[in-house]
């Protein structure tokens, strides 16, 4: 049995073309499959472009690489045109291939009906749900029973701590054997400390002790599930921040969490970028849906470190 060849100049036609759909279409129809959203993610124009032009060369560098190739190449070519494979698929391409090029250049120059493109809004409102708008950080404010049963922890010496530091926080007792209260160096914690060593504790110097444990559980969930993206200094510049399309938000900015109400960032982060509406692009943003991973009380307690390390306040919602 004989080996089968296929001839040259098919074999270079069918490679561009096959280049050019797997591009095209196959990794767009791909891609829908792999991320489960409703529409293709599209390969950019100038990427197919280049694509197809290293298929060129290619293909260019294959039928010049010998006399032989260039011969199987053309070939063919020279035998379509002298119409050894019929006038009439000789004529046929004659008037076709001018058509599809007039067709092409025709169909990129004039002028097309379309829909305005859609805006990206990077704090997009038009799904958020209306019941977010009045919540307030539960944390930021604790309840009368809340403090107190903060404040007979402190006197009995047993702080209980998000299981998350709770680690760290027996191994500070086991090496210093003292209250690890005394690891948030802040000035309300100190003076709660002085006040409790006294036995004379304010209910509101306690309160102001336990926001203060609050802030530093916050930041230790900040550290360990935020600060990766949104860095040390809450800028957006963490350690993967280069890695994305779209930039982690500088919480630094005047734009960014100042203008937005708190119920608002806590729906925002427990939705990431999959909750977003279209005009968010949720391709862009590389946020998970943290309520997947954290509690509402995680969630909040970040939310608290957030703003406080930006040294912002969240924007007072309009009934208000």
């Amino acid at each position: 049995m004989g080996k089968f060849n296929i001839p040259r100049t098919l074999a270079v036609l069918f490679t561009i073309a096959a280049v050019y759909g797997l591009v095209k279409w196959a990794i767009p129809a791909a891609s829908r499959e792999i991320t489960a959203l409703p529409f293709p993610l599209p390969v950019p124009g100038t990427l197919v472009f280049f694509y197809m032009v290293l298929t060129l060369v290619a293909m260019f560098m294959l039928v010049t690489f010998s006399d032989r190739n260039i011969d199987e190449f053309m070939g063919p070519v020279w035998r379509f045109m002298r119409g050894d494979f019929g006038k009439a698929p000789r004529l046929a391409a004659l008037v076709a291939i001018p058509l599809l090029v007039g067709w092409q250049v025709y169909d990129a120059k004039q002028p097309k009906v379309e829909l305005p493109s859609s805006l990206r809004i990077q704090h997009p409102s038009s799904n958020f749900p209306k019941q977010f708008e009045e919540m307030k950080n539960p944390f930021a404010s604790p309840t009368d029973d809340e403090v107190q049963a903060f404040l007979e922890q402190a006197e009995s010496g047993e702080v209980e701590f998000i299981e998350q530091v709770q680690g760290d926080v027996d191994v500070w007792i086991d090496e210093f054997d003292e209250n690890p209260l005394v690891a948030i160096a802040t000035a309300p914690m100190q003076k709660f400390l002085a006040d409790l060593e006294a036995g004379n504790v304010s209910p509101e110097t306690a309160k102001a002790a336990l926001v203060e444990k609050n802030l530093f559980e916050g930041r230790a969930l900040y550290a360990m599930n935020c600060r990766p993206c949104h860095g040390d200094s809450v800028a957006g510049d963490g350690p993967m921040a280069d890695g994305f399309k779209l930039r982690p938000i500088n919480f630094t900015d005047n734009g960014t969490i100042e203008t937005i109400v708190e119920g608002y960032t806590f729906w925002r982060v427990a939705n990431g970028g999959p909750g977003l509406p279209t005009e968010a692009t949720p391709w862009d943003s590389a946020m998970p849906e943290w309520k997947l991973n954290l509690t509402e009380e995680q969630r909040w307690k970040i939310i608290m470190a957030e703003y406080d390390m930006a040294e912002k306040t969240p924007r007072i919602p309009e009934s208000h």
